[in-house]
């Protein structure tokens, strides 16, 4: 098996090297082709205004001056003879979970793979506020998670997003498949502060909200010390309106 390694942390992020370990333990053939600094939150954006710069570690492993979305294309179109059988993003430094998927490089990185139609899994490492990231539980059950689902059929432009919760490994509760869930879009919160020139600048945070509102999501699963393995589709289309806007235009 060949796969692809990339994320959104940097091609040095602890993370990533998590991944490499988990990959090692599936693969024969690794290749990492991630970008060069932090992309986080840069979802599915592309360089098209400047050019990208490409920097060879080995003959299987790049750094890539762009986003994930650009790495994952450089990687497929320029720099691998040969096209993964696997896609893997992460381990991403913080969970990808609930409308996050939607800001999410790490998930954006999975996303492309799937546009090119390689099966693609995009995983991420829930830890607390204020606390050091630990990637234990990834390290612990990252293999046995890959090997139950890699081999699963997935139908086309679909992706799988894994997330692994906050707690000791031997406390994790198993694996729960579920639905994205979605948080209350009043959590976004700006931080005003001044700059020594008096001149204001904002830094972006968000509100803890309570998931008891989201049972069985992926949001509240994980939360509760599960492992969640939740499918997602590039398809937006909300077809349940195709009628009803069909009707309304008809005349037009």
């Amino acid at each position: 098996m060949r796969v692809l390694l990339t994320n959104d942390d940097g091609y040095h992020a602890p993370g990533l090297a998590v991944l490499e370990r988990l990959a090692g333990t599936i693969a024969d053939e690794i290749w990492v082709v991630a970008p060069a600094e932090e992309q986080s939150g840069t979802g599915r954006s592309l360089s098209l205004t400047r050019p990208v710069r490409v920097r060879r570690y080995d003959d299987r492993r790049y750094a890539v001056g762009g986003t994930p979305t650009d790495a994952v294309m450089m990687a497929l179109a320029e720099l691998m003879p040969e096209r993964p059988d696997l896609i893997l993003s992460g381990v991403n430094r913080g969970a990808n979970l609930g409308e996050d998927v939607l800001y999410s490089g790490t998930v954006a990185a999975a996303m492309e793979g799937a546009l090119a139609g390689v099966p693609s899994i995009a995983l991420s490492q829930r830890y607390g506020e204020g606390a050091e990231a630990s990637f234990d539980a990834a390290e612990a059950w990252g293999e046995r998670v890959l090997r139950a689902i890699m081999d699963l059929p997935q139908a086309a432009r679909t992706l799988l997003n894994v997330n692994f919760p906050q707690c000791a490994p031997d406390a994790i509760r198993g694996v729960a498949v579920v639905r994205q869930g979605i948080r209350d879009y009043g959590r976004v919160r700006w931080d005003r502060r001044t700059d020594l020139r008096g001149q204001d600048y904002y830094w972006l945070g968000f509100d803890r909200l309570s998931h008891e509102a989201y049972a069985d999501t992926d949001l509240s699963l994980c939360e509760q010390g599960h492992v969640t393995v939740t499918p997602l589709s590039l398809d937006l289309t909300y077809e349940p309106a195709l009628a009803g806007l069909e009707r309304a235009t008809r005349a037009i």
